[in-house]
């Protein structure tokens, strides 16, 4: 072990000579772990240049003695009013996993947030989240002390089967975003995801930064409006930028919420089958999700009802530092 982490050494980004670098990395990782999608360097560029990310400091690459790229750690730290948490995703070459790497990446990734947990003066969590698949990656995060804390699934449906016709409430409309509506979205996305687990506020510089997203098309992007003209719900749709590349045709329901005070009108279920509509209107044959299995809002039961199945299972693990 000692001998491997004398030849990786590590460093920060130094620019987007890296991308290229960076996302072969992930895409060999992808296709060795047999995960979904595949990165490439426009949608890294848009990623880490998110308002929730300072890529000078929570971005680590480590290189061997040829200047190949070995191993990637990035560290997302959005600020949280009680605790702090580091949201770490590592990729790890697949003949270098398992030497002692993963606990570098590891030290590092809990130096950087014990470093912001005390200038925000509040306790601090590292969360890693690992297919049930990835053996491997299960077995390092229980020896070095995290627990699951959460389950997600990864749901997928039929584009090509028959989509029932959404029923809205009386006097209820539905319509794409306006540029000039993020403020607006922005308080309907945190009124309908506040009694979620987890819950980050989200802002209006966050939003400007979907919108920039490679792929967006604002006719996906839908709000339904109360006849008092309130934001009461929305359905965020994303196709993937990928699909030729790699050979399929599916789009995401990325984001499905409903505002406090407007729940239980079947809005819910309407906006969810008027996006998968609008997918299926971008030729698609596969719409995707992710859900919480533990969501208080019964949404897993809402896609199950209307034909999604699930695919696999993330697992959320928790390492508290003291």
């Amino acid at each position: 072990m000692a001998a491997l982490l004398s030849t990786l050494q590590a460093r920060s980004y130094r620019g987007t000579q890296d991308l290229a670098a960076i996302a072969a990395l992930i895409n060999t990782c992808i296709t060795c772990d047999r995960l979904d999608g595949l990165s490439t360097v426009a949608a890294l560029e848009h990623e880490y240049a998110s308002p929730d990310f300072d890529i000078a400091q929570d971005l680590r690459l480590w290189f061997d003695r040829s200047n190949t790229l070995g191993a990637v750690a990035e560290c997302w730290l959005p600020e949280a009013p009680d605790e702090q948490r580091a949201y770490l995703t590592l990729w790890v070459r697949p003949a270098l996993r398992g030497q002692g790497i993963e606990e570098e990446m590891l030290a590092w990734a809990e130096q950087r947030l014990r470093t912001v947990a005390r200038d925000r003066q509040v306790p601090a969590a590292l969360q890693v989240t690992a297919r049930e698949t990835q053996t491997d990656r299960l077995d390092f995060l229980r020896h070095q002390g995290f627990t699951i804390s959460r389950s997600f699934y990864r749901m997928g449906r039929s584009l090509t089967a028959p989509i029932p016709q959404p029923q809205l409430p009386a006097g209820y409309s539905v319509r794409p975003l306006q540029p000039t509506e993020l403020e607006l979205w922005v308080e309907l996305f945190n009124q309908s995801f506040i009694d979620h687990w987890n819950f980050l506020p989200l802002t209006v510089r966050d939003r400007q930064h979907w919108n920039a997203e490679p792929g967006y098309q604002s006719e996906l992007d839908l709000v339904a409006i109360a006849p008092d003209g309130t934001f009461a719900a929305f359905c965020y749709c994303i196709v993937e930028t990928t699909n030729a590349q790699r050979g399929v045709k599916e789009g995401w329901i990325a984001d499905l919420g409903t505002r406090r005070g407007f729940r239980r009108q079947g809005l819910g279920r309407a906006m969810l089958l008027t996006g998968l509509q609008a997918l299926q209107a971008q030729a698609l044959d596969t719409a995707l999700l992710g859900v919480d299995t533990q969501n208080p809002s019964g949404a897993l039961r809402l896609y199950e009802s209307v034909g999604f199945q699930r695919w696999y299972t993330s697992l959320v693990h928790l390492k508290p530092l003291v």
